[in-house]
């Protein structure tokens, strides 16, 4: 673990056993950027220290300290230090069941809850998150568990509503979804854009504009994106590095480790010591 001093990059993303279904980030970020990527599950940050600047879909939002910024899953966003000192946060990643669960838990949701803000100024929310990773890297589980389902529960009564359901398809978008389908399949032997679009019976522009609008980044990005998310199972359940990345489409570990980095926010071999913990 590192301190926030000096300017000094650090990061710690883990899981502690006693919270099942959650990730944990606590980092400082200086030059490091996120580029656009999504989630399965939920975003939780309390902003600690500087300013972080979050490119989501049609905006982006700038959020200091005291304010809490959420995310819903598959909703593709960017990151970035928005002053010269970066920012430091900390972080709760839970899953669809754990958010599910609490919400189950508070009745006053229908459906699959959603956040209905981006950011939202709540000092005494961030210093909650923040008090979720001391517990749980005290290894205080009552409290760790306790704090996690409070903030969640605040979150939830305040920001949250249903999901809303699925627009009105677009032109283009069962195209767009049977394109996703082919490279989730051939993720580590992808066809060009050309050979997808001749494969579905479109032109490329066509394929491209379609999968920008149903999944908020081109095709070769989300792929990118989908390979790391693989390579994340991968590591979960036991799988080195160098064989997670040709597993996933990779040309090698170095080129994993670039990706892996700029999307999780900390290398495969930090990740992959801190699971579970």
């Amino acid at each position: 673990m590192g301190t926030e001093q000096g300017g000094r990059e650090w990061a710690r993303h883990w899981q502690y056993a006693e919270l099942p279904g959650l990730d944990l980030l606590r980092a400082h970020y200086v030059r490091h950027t996120f580029p656009r990527h999504a989630h399965d599950g939920y975003v939780i940050a309390a902003v600690t220290g500087g300013i972080e600047e979050v490119g989501l879909p049609g905006h982006i939002v700038r959020a200091g300290p005291g304010s809490v910024v959420l995310i819903n899953p598959e909703v593709p966003h960017t990151a970035r230090a928005g002053v010269p000192e970066g920012w430091a946060y900390s972080t709760l990643y839970p899953s669809r069941e754990l958010i599910t669960e609490v919400a189950d838990e508070i009745g006053t949701l229908r459906g699959t809850p959603g956040f209905t803000a981006d950011v939202v100024t709540d000092p005494h929310g961030s210093r909650t998150i923040t008090e979720v990773h001391r517990a749980a890297e005290a290894g205080n589980a009552l409290a760790a568990d306790t704090l996690l389902r409070g903030v969640v529960a605040r979150m939830l009564t305040r920001h949250a509503g249903p999901l809303p359901a699925r627009t009105a398809r677009r032109a283009g978008a069962a195209d767009a979804e049977r394109a996703r389908a082919v490279l989730a399949e051939r993720m580590a032997d992808p066809p060009s854009l050309e050979q997808l679009a001749a494969d579905l019976g479109t032109s490329p522009f066509a394929l491209l504009r379609a999968f920008r609008e149903q999944y908020g980044m081109p095709p070769h990005t989300w792929l990118t994106d989908a390979r790391v998310r693989q390579a994340r199972r991968l590591l979960d359940g036991g799988t080195p590095p160098a064989e997670a990345a040709v597993t996933v489409g990779f040309t090698d570990q170095p080129h994993l480790n670039r990706h892996f980095t700029r999307i999780v926010g900390v290398p495969p071999g930090a990740y992959r010591r801190g699971r579970a913990v």
